[in-house]
């Protein structure tokens, strides 16, 4: 548990990458949820889509959507090398899915920022993670 007065450093590394993964997830929910509610988002979704099925732009979607998921667990699982490579890639390219997917509707901006905020933190989390095997 994290007392007050501890700095982001004293939190273990694995905890605080897949709680920032748990956050990114949270907030990608909640830009969807809130977009249902805008009359028009779904003739916006159609064009965007082209002649792309709408069916099959979703399962694409919730294919890149299950890759941050799978993060949640995987900063806990994952050895040393490997989670921090992952995290790394999976957070750039989840800020290329949220730039290259999103819309420009307010509270989307807003959401996407605190994701993409959220994404660099784990990319310099994971960058700077020393590896535990060589620390004396």
């Amino acid at each position: 548990m994290i007392s007050r007065g501890k700095s982001i450093e004293t939190i273990e590394t694995r905890a605080l990458l897949s709680t920032l993964w748990i956050v990114v997830m949270i907030n990608m929910l909640k830009a969807d949820i809130l977009s249902l509610y805008i009359p028009g988002a779904l003739d916006e979704l159609m064009k965007f889509a082209g002649a792309t099925p709408i069916p099959q732009l979703m399962l694409s979607g919730a294919i890149l959507m299950e890759i941050s998921t799978a993060m949640i667990l995987l900063a806990r699982v994952l050895t040393y090398r490997i989670n921090r490579w992952a995290n790394i890639l999976v957070a750039i390219f989840t800020i290329a899915f949220i730039v290259g997917g999103g819309s420009t509707y307010p509270h989307y901006l807003f959401i996407a920022a605190v994701e993409i905020v959220c994404l660099l933190l784990i990319i310099g989390i994971a960058w700077r993670w020393p590896n535990p095997n060589t620390q004396v």
